[in-house]
């Protein structure tokens, strides 16, 4: 089951609110010896099914919508994760936005104008692989790029520092924390792949041809960035987890892992909202009743028009 903790620990991999981290200090293997591959592809086969349920509760309640983020380093898992997880839902409640870098029209705009298009409505799902969280991890990694966002007072490099970054972080926390306190439940994960795990899945994605597409020459010049990456999500993720917007810090090394931990916090998190299907009055099923009269009567009809027929034929014989 999803909600078994002695399976999944899921809130050890919780960032509490106002708390320093060091992603150092986070393993990226699953550690436990409880599972393996193949139970956790049974377990997660059987949580799709939970999810499912519950989304249809979610839809029928509309009252909240679902925001989850996933961020990662390059290679760590997250398309998968979206496909094996999300594919027990229904798609025509569920949008998934991959956001990738901003387009002149994005950049004339403050940078959460392109993730607000894609915030999901009541009743719904939205799945955001990469998200406003790039504007404090890769800009941060190559500043000069937030020269190009044309802020005014910001025109040189020396302007993008530490209060720069304060700033950006207290904005985050107010667009998420208004998002919150109007019915939007939102979910952050932290794909935690080790460089190890990072070049082997780079040369397999060289090897394999059928994943050649997967693999960019610029992948390889931000891994030269690791240890600065690292820095800057381990900055953020800090700065920005709260209780209204957690992140969770999910082991990303044994995919099969990943996935079902990440499956484990969304369920759990769906419980607590305890939804229900909407109920009705009294009126309301009183009319419930008259119409399943009315379309019971239908077939009584259909019954006496039949034998009607029936004995219209057999005065003709």
């Amino acid at each position: 089951m999803l909600t078994d903790e002695k399976l999944i620990e899921t809130k050890k991999f919780l960032v509490p609110s106002d708390t320093k981290i060091n992603l150092k200090d986070y393993s990226t293997k699953y550690e436990g010896k409880e599972l393996n591959k193949e139970q956790a592809e049974k377990l997660l086969e059987e949580g799709r099914k939970q999810l499912a349920i519950i989304q249809d509760k979610l839809y029928a309640h509309n009252q909240y919508s679902i925001l989850i983020i996933f961020q990662a380093m390059d290679a760590a898992g997250k398309d998968g994760a979206v496909k094996h997880i999300m594919s027990g839902f229904n798609p025509l409640g569920v949008k998934v936005s991959s956001f990738k870098a901003p387009t002149a029209n994005e950049l004339d705009h403050d940078y959460f104008w392109r993730h607000m298009q894609a915030l999901p409505p009541r009743g719904e799902i939205g799945i955001h692989n990469r998200s406003h969280y790039e504007n404090v991890l890769v800009t941060k990694v190559h500043p000069e790029y937030i020269l190009g966002e044309n802020i005014p007072g910001i025109n040189h490099i020396k302007k993008i520092n530490k209060e720069f970054w304060e700033d950006r972080y207290k904005q985050i926390r107010r667009f998420e924390k208004n998002l919150a306190e109007n019915g939007m439940i939102i979910l952050k994960f932290f794909l935690h792949v080790s460089k190890d795990e990072q070049k082997k899945r780079f040369l397999e994605r060289i090897d394999d041809e059928s994943k050649n597409w997967k693999f960019s020459v610029s992948d390889l010049k931000e891994r030269g960035y690791w240890d600065d990456y690292q820095k800057a999500y381990g900055e953020a993720i800090s700065a920005t987890s709260t209780d209204y917007a957690p992140w969770f810090i999910i082991p990303a090394d044994n995919k099969w892992f990943t996935r079902l931990a990440i499956a484990s916090i969304i369920y759990k998190q769906f419980e607590k909202l305890d939804l229900s299907y909407p109920t009705v009055s009294l009126a309301q099923k009183e009319s419930l009743q008259k119409a399943k009269a009315m379309l019971l009567a239908e077939d009584n009809n259909k019954s006496k028009e039949k034998k009607e027929v029936k004995e219209v034929k057999k005065t003709k014989k």
